[in-house]
């Protein structure tokens, strides 16, 4: 059986959701959000972050709010919120499953 588009994330596609769930912002924000939430351990450059974000926009995850010149700003929609909130879940369940073979 074929797997569903984003039936599981990335762990990008996730830290991209949690910036835009906390706040509205642009791709250099949402880069810099990731970078301090995860204490540098994940780095998304230029090229992932706009494919993930085009991506999350045709599959209405996300939406362009604003554009001033370059700067481009980004809100969740509820499907992305959504989306989200599943995959939160499903990392929940992976850590009680890990958890209970130590």
């Amino acid at each position: 059986m074929a797997k569903k588009t984003l039936d599981v994330l990335t762990e990008s596609m996730f830290y991209i959701l949690m910036a835009l769930k906390r706040e509205n912002l642009c791709g250099t924000d949402i880069a810099a959000f990731i970078k301090e939430k995860t204490n540098g351990r994940v780095l998304i450059g230029p090229a992932t972050l706009y494919t993930i974000l085009g991506k999350f926009e045709q599959e209405k995850i996300v939406k362009e709010i604003d554009v001033s010149g370059r700067k481009r700003t980004y809100e969740i929609t509820i499907k992305g919120k959504d989306l989200y909130e599943r995959e939160l879940q499903r990392l929940r369940l992976c850590i009680i499953d890990a958890e209970s073979e130590s």
